[in-house]
């Protein structure tokens, strides 16, 4: 069988590349169906000539990812195999020396996937984007920080925060308080993530001079955003009249930016998901981009990946006919 080499600068930086126990090739051959023997710092490559020059691209940027001195973990790996195949190598790079925002501790807030990486350059260079895919992607918390650098960066006057006050079990009526009190535990997650990032006094500042304003996505009827960075939260939620509502708040010199989970849906029987409709509906326009992320970019406990695709499996099988016609 044919073979190349790929050799490596140095010993140190050949042993993090590999991995313990040599995970990281074993990775690499069953994701390109190679055949790898490491000797020293030089990594013999067998296969068919595709594969030999596919694993050699993904070898060149996982080295240059050692030496820059970042950790090689098997998402990153991953993230290579899947930069080579969809040619976002460049977006893979950025991963080194992407920082979108500080925090008041000191935290570099960053993306940590290519998925994030291409999410991220996404909300930079369009009006308006979409951000879906599953719980842990950072879908959230990534448009925050984009939101909050853009505020004190002056790119924008103000940060408006919304999400759809659906409930998966408690109706709103029965909850106890205000309609602000009524509402306000849905709109935790946002100040949650907002603390996080600016401090729970910067926070309230702003909240005060109107520089940022969370609401339940019903107060946004009848209003014009302009200057401002939009964050429609949870929009699987939305209705289809309420996503088209949203949509068209947008305003002059600002961004939107729509995020959800299609397969977390809490509407009523018969309610049609907004977030579904306007993905399909606005495809190809111009100023808009769909990202989609998925498993690979989930970046919470390495369990919640598994939960994920563990699920994915049973709805995409029999699981779902089978209980079906056991209730019948």
């Amino acid at each position: 069988m044919p073979q190349t080499q790929w050799v490596v600068q140095d010993n140190q930086a050949a042993t993090l590349l590999m991995g313990r126990g040599d995970e990281h090739l074993k990775a690499l051959e069953r994701a390109l169906n190679v055949k790898l023997t490491a000797r020293g710092n030089v990594i013999a490559i067998q296969g068919t000539k595709d594969a030999q020059d596919q694993t050699y691209h993904v070898l060149d940027l996982l080295g240059q990812w050692v030496y820059a001195g970042q950790p090689l973990r098997p998402h990153v790996v991953d993230s290579a195999v899947r930069a080579v195949a969809e040619g976002t190598e460049r977006q893979f790079l950025h991963l080194l020396t992407e920082n979108i925002y500080t925090t008041t501790s000191g935290r570099v807030i960053r993306p940590r996937t290519l998925g994030q990486q291409i999410y991220v350059e996404a909300m930079r260079e369009n009006t308006l984007v979409f951000g879906v895919g599953p719980a842990g992607t950072g879908k959230t918390y990534l448009a925050m920080a984009m939101a909050v650098y853009a505020l004190k960066a002056h790119e924008v006057e103000r940060i408006v925060l919304t999400r759809p006050a659906v409930e998966a079990g408690e109706k709103l009526g029965f909850l106890p308080g205000a309609l602000e009190d009524k509402v306000d535990p849905y709109l935790r997650p946002l100040y949650d993530a907002l603390y996080d990032l600016l401090g729970s006094e910067a926070v309230d500042k702003y909240r005060e001079r109107g520089s940022i304003e969370v609401a339940p996505l019903a107060y946004m009827r009848g209003r014009t955003l302009s200057h401002s960075f939009i964050i429609l939260d949870e929009a699987q939620n939305s209705t289809y009249s309420q996503m088209k509502m949203a949509l068209t708040r947008l305003g002059e010199d600002s961004k939107m930016v729509v995020t959800g989970d299609q397969t977390q849906v809490d509407l009523g029987r018969g309610q049609r998901s907004g977030l579904k409709f306007a993905a399909r509906i606005l495809e190809g326009v111009e100023g808009i981009q769909l990202v989609t992320l998925t498993d690979r970019d989930v970046v919470r406990h390495p369990l919640v990946a598994r939960i994920i695709q563990a699920y994915q499996r049973y709805e995409e099988g029999e699981g779902d006919t089978q209980d079906e016609e056991n209730s019948q």
